[in-house]
């Protein structure tokens, strides 16, 4: 019994590197290869309730996205402000995963950037496709993660097939949310930014 009490203690040991969020992962990757502050990296600033909140509600719309079988939207939250993109070509879809999503309890504010596009819009000739949109986001938050002066664990970025980031998230002061905005922009691609963050020390 001994002999397995050891060995499953070092199972859990093994384990704890890949259980670990990628935002702690980004946290210690930040401070030891970019040119911040340890202040600027700090433990992001929320509590775990209200980081609870957060998960809570994600947990929520992706059950409405599994019951309806698709994955035509993408979420990303802060402080119970819920950012939703995607792209629907059924109509009866999109109206059903608005309405039920609108439903959804403990969200402070919905940003809703879904749309309805038919199979045949010409418009379909000018979205980037999934691979691009997810290079777009995951560019825009590596230029957040390593700028000075930026705490990006208190930013989320994602983008859209349309060309779009979008900027998520709490500034410690106005300088810093120029200076994340200023980064975000400044992206191959890039055709608009939607800045959804807030100032507050």
């Amino acid at each position: 019994m001994r002999g397995w009490g050891t060995m499953r203690k070092l199972f859990v040991l093994a384990l704890l590197p890949m259980l670990a969020s990628f935002s702690a992962h980004a946290q210690l990757l930040d401070v030891l290869t970019a040119p911040k502050t340890l202040i600027d990296r700090a433990i992001e600033a929320r509590s775990a309730g209200d980081i609870a909140k957060d998960n809570e509600i994600v947990v929520k719309v992706n059950a409405i996205m599994g019951k309806m079988g698709t994955v035509k939207a993408s979420t990303e939250i802060y402080e119970q402000r819920l950012l939703i993109t995607g792209i629907f070509d059924d109509k009866a879809l999109y109206d059903r995963f608005e309405r039920e999503v609108r439903q959804v309890q403990g969200v402070k504010k919905l940003y809703w950037h879904v749309s309805y596009l038919a199979k045949d819009d010409s418009r379909r000739k000018s979205l980037l496709d999934w691979g691009d949109v997810t290079v777009m986001a995951a560019k825009a938050q590596g230029r957040l993660v390593g700028t000075a002066g930026v705490a990006d664990v208190n930013f989320r970025t994602t983008a859209d097939a349309y060309g779009t980031v979008y900027l998520l998230g709490r500034a410690r002061s106005g300088e810093e949310g120029k200076k994340a905005l200023a980064q975000v922009k400044d992206g191959t691609g890039v055709r608009k930014v939607v800045d959804y963050s807030v100032v507050r020390p």
